[in-house]
């Protein structure tokens, strides 16, 4: 509680001082270490309150782990409304210098740096009120720091009060019509945990891990802004910033789902069958995603859009599938006896593809949109180009850096006919994911039963 819950108000100090460093440390390695520790506990606990259910006790406490954007992405929504502020608008019509890229203008009797917003930008954002023009840069408030630390006391709180009511039963415990509840293991063969990472099947099963989770990962960390970035322009009468947030919640809604609807099925037709079709249907989701862009954007099409969302949500609901059938396939291969040590040593993989997979989908989104900008600047004249942005081509790269030159600005001044790549620019990301996990698929397709020698010696 303490960790988790301390890992926000750490993320907040550091969105209140401009330090990236204390955001990674807070919401990432703070953050992700209470998010470990509390992750398994709940899991044996129940397991032994219900040894009759104990796959129903398991796939409702890993659903419950994965809700919580149910509940966050609203609860965040409210308290950045109440704890924003609007940047100062100077107005739509500002005289302005250039100075290595930067848009300064005199205010008060003073140069400060401004930044231009045109409609194109101000569609991205989900703060209303805010109009075309000019705006002085580092002013307003986004209301994210408060919004951290506000829900930072309210998860410390919360999983304080339940970890002190969370007991396990007593050793005589028992339920109608069974024995008593015990915590000894019922495989006839066990893996200790001290070999677990000597296993090749151990990094197999993590790779699969790896990928799938890096792909769920990060397209969760950019649907919103993606969402209004491909497809507001396309059907800005449908795509709205609260269609945005709908999308959201109908990832949380696939990932909610999967990982109860998901471990019922891997008890019908076995957990590895269960893992090659997260893998194998996951390819192919990610695969056909710009397509379906491609189809939205040529046609305006509601009924593509619909068909992008589907697959969405179906991908992420493989996403949570994975989390949720993973400790019993590991069970399946290892035996149960060290299944929560060895989940522990497992979510080493899910703190890897917490890092890698928004970092990944950021990195290549942000190097298509660099192409995509240098490609448009190629068909821009420029005299035009100078006018607009107030200095050569060749000052390209630091104007890009200094955010003076988006896409959007170009746009306003590319010749006729010339196609906005912006629902584009997630293309390479999608097809990335893709290619990851084929990786996982065949490493998953590798998995063989583990060697006898490394069962432990029953005394």
């Amino acid at each position: 509680a303490a960790s988790f819950g301390g890992g926000f108000l750490l993320s907040a100090l550091g969105v209140a001082t401009h330090n990236i460093g204390l955001v990674y440390l807070g919401y990432g390695v703070l953050g992700g270490i209470g998010l470990g520790l509390s992750y398994t506990p709940p899991i044996q606990t129940l397991i032994e309150w219900f040894p009759e259910k104990k796959g129903l006790a398991s796939g409702l406490t890993i659903m419950g782990f994965g809700s919580g954007a149910l509940l966050f992405a609203p609860a965040a929504n409210v308290l950045l409304e109440k704890f924003s502020s609007l940047p100062t608008y100077l107005g739509s019509a500002v005289d302005t210098v250039t100075e290595n890229g930067r848009l300064f203008a005199e205010v008060g009797g003073k140069m400060v740096e401004v930044v231009y917003a045109n409609a194109a930008d101000l569609a991205k954002l989900s703060t209303q009120g805010l109009q075309e023009g000019f705006y002085v840069v580092g002013s307003g408030n986004t209301g994210a720091a408060m919004t951290l630390a506000t829900i930072g006391v309210g998860y410390t709180l919360a999983m304080l009060g339940s970890a002190l009511a969370l007991k396990k039963p007593h050793p005589s415990y028992s339920v109608s019509g069974g024995g008593g509840v015990t915590t000894s293991s019922h495989s006839a063969v066990n893996v200790h945990t001290d070999n677990m990472f000597r296993l090749p099947q151990f990094y197999a099963l993590g790779t699969v891990l790896v990928v799938v989770a890096s792909g769920g990962i990060g397209f969760i960390g950019v649907a919103k802004p993606l969402m209004s970035e491909v497809f507001s322009g396309t059907l800005p009468s449908i795509v709205t910033a609260s269609f945005a947030s709908s999308f959201i919640l109908m990832l949380s809604v696939g990932n909610l789902g999967g990982r109860l609807a998901w471990a019922a099925v891997s008890d019908k037709i076995g957990r590895p069958a269960t893992f090659h079709m997260f893998t194998l249907g996951s390819i192919a989701i990610y695969a056909s995603l710009p397509t379906i862009i491609q189809q939205v954007v040529q046609n305006q099409s509601a009924a593509s859009l619909g068909a992008f969302c589907g697959l969405s949500v179906a991908a992420i609901s493989m996403f949570g599938g994975v989390y949720s059938i993973l400790p019993a396939y590991e069970s399946d291969l290892f035996g149960t006896k060290y299944v929560g040590a060895n989940h522990g040593k497992m979510l080493l993989f899910s703190s890897t593809a917490a890092i890698a997979g928004p970092s990944s989908f950021l990195y290549l989104k942000s190097l298509s949109e660099k192409a995509a900008i240098t490609d448009l600047v190629s068909k821009i004249d420029p005299a035009a180009f100078k006018e607009k942005f107030g200095s050569d081509v060749s000052a390209l790269d630091t104007l890009i850096e200094a955010k003076t030159v988006t896409v959007a600005k170009l746009m306003e001044i590319t010749p006729t006919g010339v196609m906005d790549p912006t629902p584009f620019l997630y293309d390479t990301s999608f097809y990335s994911i893709a290619a990851a996990i084929g990786v996982g698929a065949v490493a998953h397709a590798m998995i063989r039963p583990v060697n006898p020698k490394w069962y432990e010696k029953v005394k």
